[in-house]
């Protein structure tokens, strides 16, 4: 094998170190994705004259909702023998930490979340928000919609500086040999999905000067569930299953979690066309 033909890819996890404190790129890729979606949402509240004192608090239940919601997929979908058979997995699935054998620990970050997790993590802190700060419930999840994607190409970048959730051995050109994992040419599957998802923000960010009035429908919301887990059931394919009981399934659990959302989001894109 040449692999001169090949992209090599071994980047350092970590970003850079200011004292004892180590900044990994996977975590500025989050900060960064959720930067983003709060200014264009902040712009979106502003243009629909939302005040700002509604606004405030909208961050917090997002960041906790995808938080929390990706952590908790990935623990009971993708290894639930882990963390739902020992107290030692149940502590390591709540808190940011690994336990060793003589049960001393240290941090390690959330090491596992799942896109599906969050999504609902995500939808439910929505329902949370605006049950307390009362406004209509189908204006911010248009808003959230439209400003999804920039989160969504943010953490699958940090996936590709971690080597994580990596693609099958393939003979494309644009291949990359993740070092840290073996030396075979394999699909950059990070890469296909946050351009995916860039292009995503894009397409809603136009549709959006074009069709405002639509914020409020659904159809926003629907349109984000859709192309989303539509995108992440196909590219599946390019992907290496994440956990060995896959093997034996005709469809990987993320193909399987997709259909849910993808038949959701096209009911309510429907539903909101038929409306107008």
């Amino acid at each position: 094998m040449n692999t001169l033909l090949y992209i090599l890819w071994n980047p350092s996890i970590e970003a850079f170190h200011i004292g004892p404190l180590t900044f990994r790129w996977y975590s500025l890729c989050w900060l960064v994705g959720l930067l983003l979606a709060y200014l264009v949402v902040k712009r979106l509240f502003k243009e629909q004259h939302i005040p700002d004192e509604k606004f405030d608090p909208l961050f917090i239940y997002c960041f906790l909702g995808i938080l929390i919601g990706a952590r908790l997929g990935h623990c009971i979908f993708y290894q639930p023998d882990y963390f739902l058979t020992s107290w030692k997995g149940f502590v390591e699935m709540l808190l940011p930490i690994h336990i060793d054998q003589q049960g001393s620990w240290h941090m390690t970050g959330y090491q596992g979340l799942a896109s599906h997790g969050g999504t609902a993590g995500l939808i439910l802190a929505l329902l949370l928000y605006v049950r307390r700060i009362k406004v209509p419930l189908w204006q911010v999840l248009d808003n959230i919609a439209i400003a999804t994607g920039t989160t969504a190409c943010f953490i699958r970048l940090g996936n590709l500086m971690n080597s994580e959730i990596i693609g099958r051995v393939t003979d494309v050109p644009w291949a990359f040999i993740f070092e840290r994992v073996d030396m075979q040419p394999r699909h950059p599957g990070q890469l296909y999905e946050a351009l995916a998802y860039a292009l995503l923000f894009v397409i809603m960010w136009c549709l959006y000067r074009k069709r405002p009035q639509l914020v409020g429908t659904g159809f926003y919301f629907g349109l984000c569930l859709f192309y989303i887990f539509l995108f992440r059931f196909f590219i599946e394919y390019t992907k290496e299953v994440q956990e060995a009981f896959e093997e034996g399934l005709l469809f990987d659990m993320g193909q399987l979690l997709s259909v849910p959302f993808v038949l959701v989001g096209g009911y309510y894109m429907i539903r909101a066309l038929k409306k107008k």
